[in-house]
């Protein structure tokens, strides 16, 4: 009977969510549809930039909405970088938008895409309006794109990190030893530590020079550009990044890092006196997703066009969600190149890289296009391994300084199971075969050294594949690539003195680029590949990955990131250009 009574209320359960979810899906795509109407920008209004606790991705559907009102759905998870730095500009262009309030001090996105979000406030305060920034709690990354505004406010109890940044490896070895699962490794270059965590407990110390090298860039260029906007000297700053010597709220405000130890209704009096407002009058405020509609229809008359393919996420072959899919991502480069109005190609890579075939299909791709007209890549947060591959035929590469990018190398990875299967599951197998390699990379035994050798030389021909694509591609000579590759790599600065890049600059940049080329820079028009789906056929479609991943990552807290490393492994198909790890800047 209990077991029946269990059953019966996970019925009720699920049915009462069905009904409930119905009824807010129902209400969202109302809404929606009411949401539709041309948007009036009334006079003093603020714009309110409200990223807390949000991961900034390339971009979202154009349709999607601020629901963290509603119940039970807190926040919007992803906000694009692209809807973002519209809604800024579309701002600044706007007399009766007097400011920015920004709320970004838990935000969640790399540098290279901070800094593009940073760049677009710095042009706002060209205008001549202000910008105000507040926070209970400022993260590194989130303080680096606070610290373009005028002023910034903490909380008196909350807290601020300037600490220098850190990224830390997980490391598999000792978890292989216990369940006897042995990993064989292929590769070519000192630097390709993209298998390092299958075979070592530690990093090798090639791996600790790039990383060291690599977040010593990043991190100097970030109190650089915190030092220029708060008017300090970069020495000072770096002494206190360095030290650590924001211990308490109180170092922050000494040492000018912020204006004020301030609660948020203190912060609101401020911007209702920047505006003129008395006390009791409220501030009308607009956000991201209502400011962009209002300039849905600008830019449209134009024949000309400039095609950004946006290209995020990691490379696979065919089809799929999330990822840089071959099949998918050659339809969008053939769709631009057939177009007679596109002019230009622009693609937008952010990626650590993934399979080597899948890279080679897109790389073909994007040769035949840049035959009939230009194409230029813009480096992302990361456009490294075979995101370097599909960069590498561009006429131009555009990165952004904080850029990660390199990691010219390959690798191949095989798991002998032996022990696993026997020791551990009393298991066995037995083959039948007609030849001597017909059980070729057999997962249930020892490799032969026949095996290891037909291997090893298919990674070797693929390297030489990848520093040949790339040494066409740049006009360097192979020896030249070979001397900054190896799996090396490098932050968007070292990868143009090294001749990996050309020119240190954002997605526009990039455009503008592409249009001055095909000599439309004074008439054209954006159009992005591939379409986002609508928002609402968007959040039906992940509803649910997304709660399978959260329950993952409430069951496993900490040990979720080790969980999402493992289950990309065993995506791993075939030789693969990757980056030497998931890197995370903290």
């Amino acid at each position: 009977m209990k077991f029946l009574g269990n059953v019966l209320a996970v019925i009720i359960g699920l049915l009462i969510f069905s009904v409930m979810s119905f009824f807010i899906i129902a209400g969202i795509v109302a809404i929606a549809a009411s949401s539709d109407s041309e948007v009036e920008i009334k006079e003093n209004t603020v714009l309110v930039l409200n990223l807390e606790g949000r991961t900034i991705v390339e971009r979202t559907s154009e349709d999607q909405f601020d629901f963290s009102s509603l119940p039970g759905f807190g926040g919007v998870a992803n906000v694009g970088l692209l809807n973002l730095k519209k809604a800024i500009s579309t701002a600044a262009k706007n007399d009766n938008v007097k400011g920015i309030y920004l709320k970004a001090g838990m935000v969640f996105a790399g540098q290279a895409m901070l800094q593009e979000l940073r760049e677009e406030l710095k042009t706002f305060k060209e205008s001549g309006k202000f910008i105000v920034s507040y926070s209970e709690i400022y993260t590194e990354g989130g303080y680096f794109l606070s610290s373009a505004a005028d002023e910034i406010y903490l909380n008196p109890l909350g807290g601020l990190e300037f600490n220098g940044f850190s990224s830390e490896i997980i490391f598999f070895k000792g978890l292989f030893e216990k369940l006897e699962i042995e990993p064989v490794i292929f590769r070519v270059g000192e630097f390709k530590s993209a298998v390092e965590p299958f075979l070592l407990d530690k990093m090798s110390d090639e791996n600790r020079l790039q990383t060291s090298v690599f977040l010593n860039d990043l991190n100097d260029f970030a109190i650089s550009k915190v030092a220029e906007s708060r008017g300090l000297p970069y020495e000072q700053v770096h002494e206190i990044n360095n030290e650590m010597l924001v211990r308490k709220n109180a170092d922050a405000l000494e040492l000018k890092l912020v204006d004020g130890l301030w609660y948020e209704d203190q912060v609101t009096d401020l911007i209702k006196e920047k505006l003129g407002l008395e006390e009791d009058k409220d501030i009308k405020t607009i956000n991201v997703t209502t400011i962009n509609k209002s300039s849905k229809s600008k830019n449209k008359l134009s024949k000309n066009k400039i095609a950004v393919i946006v290209a995020q996420g990691d490379i696979v072959s065919g089809t799929g969600e999330g990822v840089i899919a071959s099949e998918s991502f050659v339809k969008e480069v053939n769709r631009a190149k057939k177009d007679e109005n596109v002019k230009a190609i622009v693609v937008r890579v952010n990626s650590p890289g993934g399979s080597a075939l899948a890279s080679e299909v897109m790389w073909r791709a994007l040769s035949e296009a840049k035959k009939e007209k230009p194409v230029i890549a813009s480096m992302g947060e990361y456009a490294a391994s075979g995101g370097y591959y599909i960069s590498a035929p561009a006429d131009t590469i555009v990165a952004q300084p904080n850029t990660i990018t390199g990691s010219i190398g390959i690798f191949g990875l095989w798991f002998n199971a032996e022990g696993l299967m026997k020791n551990k599951l009393g298991l066995t197998t037995d083959v039948v075969k007609t030849g001597e390699l017909s059980d070729f990379l057999s997962f249930s035994r020892k490799l032969t050294d026949l095996e290891k050798s037909i291997y090893q030389s298919t990674v070797e021909d693929g390297y030489d594949t990848f520093i040949s694509r790339v040494s066409e591609g740049r006009n360097m000579s192979k020896e030249e690539v070979l001397a900054v590759a190896s799996g090396r790599v490098w932050s968007g600065i070292q990868a143009k003195e090294n001749g990996l890049v050309d020119v240190l600059g954002n997605l526009e940049d990039a455009i503008e680029i592409a249009a001055k080329k095909v000599g439309v820079e004074d008439d054209y028009r954006i159009v992005y590949f591939p379409q986002e789906k609508p928002f609402i056929e968007k959040l039906l479609a992940d509803l649910t990955n997304d709660v399978q991943t959260r329950y993952m990552q409430y069951k496993l807290g900490e040990f979720y990131p080790a969980y999402a490393q493992i289950e990309r492994i065993k995506k791993y198909q075939g030789l693969m250009l990757r980056m030497p790890y998931d890197i995370i800047v903290e």
